[in-house]
């Protein structure tokens, strides 16, 4: 999961680390915080639909690459719709039709070519090549994270985390059960929440709209340098959606919280629950059902739990990880 980096005299605990992403706003800031990163050696990023379409979601990562000065890091192209089912919508009323509030097109023109292949395969890639466990984070749907662990069960053992944006114990924010990711494509959040076959860490909406950040917040990484001023500039039309969800002038950085346990591992505090997704046509399609039940209450039940449990993120020190995203985000 680790390995030692020597930077000035001073070692450091450099995090090996894959985005799969379908940016979206809070997905540039998410991208922005891993590749300016210096305990980060970001290996690749791997896209999918989501908050717009595929071709859209590429191009955005590979713009916000080109932002941070990473045109070293691969990107591949992942799924462009769910597993089994259509994708009734996108985002477009949160992220603005480009994803970007409409200014995609204002940041720098990408350095380096879409990988050939496809997310599968350079995710199995970067698997392959690495002499360490790697960590991924889908701050997405879970389309590519379910295809990659049901083709290639050899690679398994060199994931070290599964750290997965998405959920909500409380209620949805796309629909009152379910939130976008999962219920973007519930079968494929379910194959990998469900199959015990890796370390997964969820981080569900409850937690991310705790973090959210204010206009003062924004407004200092404004004025921080060209990068804070480039990413408040793809704001508007996700500041217009959160006015109306916080009730405050302010924006959740939903997918930059789970970028922050990847990368520093314990800043936000888990409990590990057996969690299931709900996969039927019915109203609570695409909820997370997470036990949160005693243990003892759940083992005196006679349903059987499926897979491992899941470290779902339930607090964190929120003045400690807003100074976190700032401090890493004004570096340049």
């Amino acid at each position: 999961m680790w390995r030692g980096a020597r930077n000035e005299g001073v070692w450091r605990v450099v995090t090996k680390l894959v985005i799969d992403t379908d940016p979206g706003v809070d997905d540039a800031f998410a991208i922005a915080l891993a590749a300016l990163s210096e305990d980060v050696e970001l290996l690749g990023v791997t896209t999918v639909f989501g908050n717009v379409g595929l071709d859209n979601t590429t191009r955005n990562a590979r713009r916000v690459l080109a932002l941070c000065k990473r045109g070293d890091v691969p990107v591949a192209e992942g799924a462009a719709r769910p597993l089994v089912h259509p994708h009734p919508h996108r985002a477009r009323y949160v992220h603005g039709v480009d994803g970007l509030s409409g200014r995609s097109a204002a940041l720098p023109e990408p350095e380096r070519p879409v990988e050939r292949g496809g997310a599968v395969r350079l995710l199995a890639r970067l698997l392959e090549d690495s002499d360490d466990p790697v960590t991924i984070v889908p701050i997405g749907p879970l389309t590519n994270i379910a295809t990659l662990l049901a083709a290639r069960p050899d690679l398994h053992h060199k994931i070290a985390r599964v750290v997965i944006m998405g959920g909500a114990l409380l209620h949805g924010n796309t629909s009152a059960a379910a939130e976008f990711n999962i219920w973007s494509d519930p079968e494929a959040a379910q194959r990998v929440l469900g199959g015990g076959e890796v370390p997964c860490v969820l981080v569900p909406m409850d937690l991310t709209y705790r973090c959210a950040v204010d206009r003062a917040w924004l407004d200092a990484l404004a004025a921080s340098g060209p990068v804070g001023a480039a990413l408040t500039a793809l704001t508007p039309d996700y500041l217009a959606h959160y006015r109306k969800a916080l009730g405050w002038d302010g924006m959740v950085l939903h997918d930059a919280v789970a970028v922050a346990e990847a990368i520093s591992p314990g800043i936000l505090r888990t409990e590990a629950v057996p969690v299931a997704v709900e996969t039927s046509f019915g109203p609570a399609r695409g909820a997370t059902l997470v036990d949160q039940r005693r243990p003892e209450l759940r083992a005196d039940t006679e349903v059987p739990e499926t897979g491992a449990p899941v470290s779902v993120a339930v607090d964190t020190d929120v003045d400690a990880l807003r100074t976190f995203f700032a401090e890493r985000l004004t570096l340049s």
